[in-house]
């Protein structure tokens, strides 16, 4: 699922679909800063969890691929149909100019481009073990804020029915690190801060 912030085989996929923000701050700061309720939106690699939280704020939704380097072809979507691009983990990782021109041209006048990247700084955090490329790209001279982005930062979490269900998945979906995690937990939930960019079309950078 390319909308979850870390691959898993699908029993634990779903699971964490499940644990994903259930207060809905995500939806909520999606549809302030694009809207999305009753517009033309394009969503780019989401899976099951962004399709559900699209149509429940009543988008219109078109999905496409992430573009596969700086050479790909393009969407098959025509100039200026959309009114917001939304992207969540597996697209626009680190801001590639090919990306940005694309959702430009499918955007219409005032057209909102949001993506969704892990902030860190949080629980989550310590269950990564690649290095954080996602610390880098908040800073004020990180790819993001340089094309023109402004970032909004949303204090989720991954919330679990239960202290032994929420340390069951971490192990299972990250051996010993999980159990680590897991073992430290008071509350069946971990802390998990979100960074929303958002940039208008054409906007230039800064």
């Amino acid at each position: 699922m390319a909308d979850l912030p870390f691959p898993l085989d699908p029993p634990l996929a779903a699971t964490l679909g499940r644990a994903l923000d259930v207060e809905g701050k995500i939806p909520r700061a999606l549809d302030s800063l694009g809207p999305i309720s009753g517009r033309d939106v394009v969503l780019v690699g989401g899976g099951e969890v962004e399709v559900q939280r699209l149509t429940g704020l009543g988008g219109r939704l078109t999905g496409v691929d992430p573009l596969a380097g700086a050479d790909a072809a393009g969407w098959p979507l025509a100039d200026e149909s959309a009114d917001a691009v939304v992207a969540s983990w597996s697209a626009f990782r680190g801001v590639e100019p090919a990306e940005l021109t694309e959702a430009d041209r499918v955007l219409r006048a005032n057209g909102r481009l949001l993506v969704l990247h892990d902030y860190g700084r949080d629980d989550v955090a310590r269950l990564r073990v690649e290095p954080p490329e996602i610390l880098d790209w908040s800073r004020r001279d990180g790819p993001f804020l340089r094309a023109g982005f402004r970032i909004r930062v949303l204090h989720c979490f991954w919330t679990f029915d239960s202290l032994e269900v929420a340390r069951d998945f971490l192990q299972a979906a990250f051996g010993e690190l999980g159990a680590a995690v897991g073992s430290e937990l008071k509350r069946p939930r971990l802390s998990w801060n979100v960074a929303l960019y958002h940039r208008s079309r054409g906007r230039a950078a800064v």
